[in-house]
């Protein structure tokens, strides 16, 4: 069974950073594009962040580019997020998800959600 956990979110002051991590079980990652989402209390939920299945292909929401970076580790089948400059804007639980053999050209149709991990940005 697909499942994916991700973790690393946690009380930060604004202008800090965070790295989530997104790790896979039940199945190997290196063939599955993974894609961040966040949803904000009151908020839809919003694609922040891809990454490719060979990792060769990123993309990013304007509200984040320049700040988060995406990134892969197959042998540890994990993804991360690093997430820099915060600010209270992005507050909310971020959310990994999976698209099998994705190219990361959309936030549409991934599949496999995790619980979510919460990040709060706040002094």
């Amino acid at each position: 069974q697909l499942q994916l956990v991700e973790s690393g979110g946690g009380l930060v002051q604004p202008g800090g950073s965070l790295r989530l991590s997104c790790t896979a079980s039940g199945f190997t990652l290196n063939v599955y594009a993974i894609g961040w989402f966040r949803q904000a209390p009151g908020k839809e939920r919003e694609g922040i962040s891809c990454i490719s299945s060979s990792g060769g292909r990123t993309n990013y929401a304007d509200s984040v580019k320049g700040r988060f970076i995406i990134s892969r580790d197959n042998a540890k089948n994990t993804v991360y997020l690093q997430i820099n400059s915060l600010v209270p804007e992005d507050t909310a639980v971020y959310y990994c998800a999976a698209q099998l053999f994705g190219q990361c050209v959309s936030f549409y149709q991934y599949n496999s959600w995790g619980q979510g991990t919460q990040v709060t940005v706040s002094s």
